[in-house]
């Protein structure tokens, strides 16, 4: 099972992770605190001192075109927002 699906990388993640030292990701659905806490200290090499996660239902969505109403549902899916120890960082921007 691959817990960390991908990261997030908003404007209000990337303020949070200057100066609170937290980062956003998405995970596994079935991935608990735990797992998402080994997943990210064996990825990035850091010390993980918090995990808080949140689950979000799926939603419904629908439009209107010219051929009629086009409906379906976005994907449920969990975050996690993990605190790293004083001193830790994780930079995204390094691969690119």
């Amino acid at each position: 099972m691959d817990i960390l699906l991908k990261s997030i990388v908003t404007e209000k993640m990337t303020q949070e992770g200057e100066k609170l030292n937290r980062y956003g990701f998405i995970v596994d659905r079935r991935a608990n605190k735990l797992q998402i806490r080994n997943a990210v200290e064996s990825m990035y090499g850091v010390t993980v001192s918090e995990v808080n996660t949140m689950r979000y239902a799926g939603k419904n969505k629908s439009r209107y075109t010219k051929s009629g109403i086009i409906a379906g549902k976005q994907n449920a899916y969990k975050k996690a927002i993990v605190t790293l120890k004083e001193g830790d960082k994780i930079d995204f921007y390094s691969n690119i």
